[in-house]
């Protein structure tokens, strides 16, 4: 089980992410409103601006005050580390 911190101490498990995107698009706007009306979204930045939307393969969006190119980085070492143990 490979999980990744996205900020503040929450946790989400590396292998449901379907993809980390920047929210500034229209379409990721919509996609994000769309999971608060269905309350599917979850949101761990702690009152902070949103700097990345992660798409889970439940349907759940996690919104993080982390940048996407740091919480891919995460994932990326967390793989390599588990990988080489």
């Amino acid at each position: 089980m490979k999980l990744v911190n996205v900020g503040f101490g929450n946790i989400v498990l590396a292998e449901r992410i379907v993809s980390i995107v920047s929210p500034d698009s229209a379409p990721i706007k919509r996609i994000v409103q769309d999971a608060k009306e269905a309350k599917t979204a979850i949101d761990a930045t702690y009152g902070r601006k949103t700097r990345a939307v992660i798409i889970m393969d439940s349907g759940h969006v996690v919104l993080s005050a982390i940048q996407p190119e740091t919480i891919a980085g995460r994932v990326e070492s967390n793989v390599l580390y588990k990988e080489e143990k």
